[in-house]
């Protein structure tokens, strides 16, 4: 599937550096994060000035600096703005639940492709199934 996506460590095969040294494989996924992030810049409209990290990564000295390499342009915490990297992901998928629930679109054919703006997931109720 070309870009944008989200992926997690299950979408990977990890037996390509499973007969590898645990450091070695550490740095093998470090390098691969980053140069992963810096292809999907091709797919983007217009290439980024700046990059803002969240998430644990943002705390990895080693990920931040193959960021920036890879990248050539400022990467920095999302900190570096006034967010908090440690809830921002949180937050987006509340602001998208909610838009989920009043039935606005979460994907637009502008950014994702989709034929038609589309709203997602369903509610589930623990107390009526």
């Amino acid at each position: 599937q070309v870009p944008p996506k989200s992926l997690d460590r299950n979408s990977f095969d990890s037996t390509p550096v499973s007969a590898l040294s645990v450091e070695d494989g550490a740095a093998t996924l470090t390098a691969f994060t980053a140069r992963s992030i810096a292809m999907a810049r091709d797919h983007f409209p217009d290439v980024p000035v700046r990059w803002l990290v969240c998430g644990g990564g943002r705390r990895n000295a080693t990920i931040m600096r193959l960021l920036s390499e890879n990248l050539c342009v400022p990467v920095e915490p999302v900190e570096a703005v006034g967010w908090s990297g440690d809830h921002l992901e949180a937050e987006a998928f509340g602001f998208l639940a909610v838009r989920s629930l009043k039935g606005l679109p979460l994907s637009v054919p502008t950014t994702t492709g989709v034929a038609r703006p589309m709203s997602g997931g369903h509610l589930f109720d623990p107390v009526s199934g």
